[in-house]
């Protein structure tokens, strides 16, 4: 069985490859997805599947966690490092940013976002 950290470095891996089927399986099917680039979250499947179809049509993000640790309430902290680029390559923004996760059956079901 894999552990949380394992959960967290597949999904990780197939976001970057754009393996949305890849991603899918490591999310709880009641995820709640923070949509840091519209606002608000995604919930389900179908709507983080739209909401990763429409930014990857405009942006072109790229992220690797540096860290991973529990919290005291039970959330996966991550750390990572996001690049994002515009389609034509500029880079919109490159640093580090807290992804901060809730599991649920083994599956991660729900993201948010905490700035550094």
């Amino acid at each position: 069985m894999d552990t949380p950290q394992d959960l967290i470095r597949q999904a990780y891996l197939a976001f970057n490859a754009r393996d949305i089927p890849a991603v899918l399986a490591t999310l709880h099917p009641q995820v709640r997805w923070s949509r840091a680039w519209e606002g608000d979250y995604a919930t389900g499947h179908d709507e983080v599947r739209n909401y990763w179809r429409r930014q990857w049509q405009e942006l072109d993000p790229h992220v690797e966690p540096t860290s991973i640790s529990e919290r005291s309430d039970g959330r996966l902290e991550v750390t990572v490092h996001q690049v994002v680029k515009d389609k034509q390559g500029k880079i919109v923004f490159d640093g580090p940013v807290k992804h901060l996760y809730t599991l649920q059956d083994g599956l991660l079901q729900q993201m948010d976002i905490e700035q550094v």
